[in-house]
């Protein structure tokens, strides 16, 4: 069995070089919500270092609150500001001889996206605009896939280890009790049932169906670095190859 372990990196935490060597792929800040370009550039040396698949993690234009700021922007204008941030870290990457493989929205841009299809649909039209090669990542079963399949676009669906689900599918809103798993050991289970068996449980108890490709790691939280390490040993436990090829 194979899974894609990702990260969300170039973001201003303390520990990027050292997941690096944990992940499979990095989804690295292009500026918009965090990071800028010596950090995007930074990002892209380490993970070439370590044979990590570079992607790109475009935001809504929201540094003061992290990319996690509602928005309700035309669909043109996030077009061109998904243009804008991919296109920038796919030269970056080129510049370093590298090649940018996916790319994955980040915060309220991803959330809105996988409930929004005309949201979903400009972010897959931008993504094709930049390199029809390109992975894009979105949440399991949501509008995010279905659009990028509908441009024709290799997909890859992802699960969270640290997050709480809704019936539908949707993550638990972080403005919720419980929307984030704080025991590790729960994380842990919730992410290994996701991956071997194609279910979680949600915050209200019943179990649903996801399709778990990726596996995203918060690189910010405070104990990042230890869970990616306790993760990275469960998997290998379970004989569970982490790659990006899949």
């Amino acid at each position: 069995m194979k899974i894609d372990l990702n990260a969300d990196l170039g973001e201003g935490a303390a520990c990027d070089r050292e997941l690096l060597q944990l992940v499979s792929s990095a989804n690295i800040a292009c500026g918009f919500h965090a990071g800028d370009a010596e950090t995007m550039l930074q990002s892209i040396r380490w993970a070439a270092e370590y044979g990590v698949a570079i992607g790109a993690h475009p935001s809504f234009p929201d540094r003061e609150n992290f990319g996690r700021s509602a928005m309700q922007l035309a669909a043109e204008t996030v077009f061109a500001q998904v243009v804008y941030q991919v296109g920038a870290l796919k030269s970056l990457a080129e510049s370093q001889g590298q090649r940018l493989v996916h790319v994955k929205p980040h915060g309220m841009l991803y959330n809105q996206a996988a409930e929004d299809a005309v949201l979903a649909d400009a972010i897959a039209r931008a993504v094709l605009a930049v390199d029809p090669h390109l992975i894009l990542v979105g949440l399991a079963g949501s509008e995010s896939i279905l659009a990028a399949a509908h441009h024709g676009l290799v997909t890859r669906e992802e699960v969270f280890a640290d997050r709480a689900y809704q019936a539908n599918g949707a993550l638990v809103p972080r403005s919720q009790p419980g929307a984030v798993l704080e025991d590790a050991h729960q994380a842990l289970q919730q992410t290994l049932t996701m991956v071997t068996t194609g279910k979680v449980r949600t915050l209200a108890g019943e179990w649903i169906a996801v399709k778990a490709q990726t596996v995203c790691l918060h690189g910010d939280g405070a104990h990042a670095l230890h869970f990616a390490r306790q993760l990275r040993a469960l998997f290998t436990e379970q004989q569970i190859t982490v790659t990006s090829h899949l």
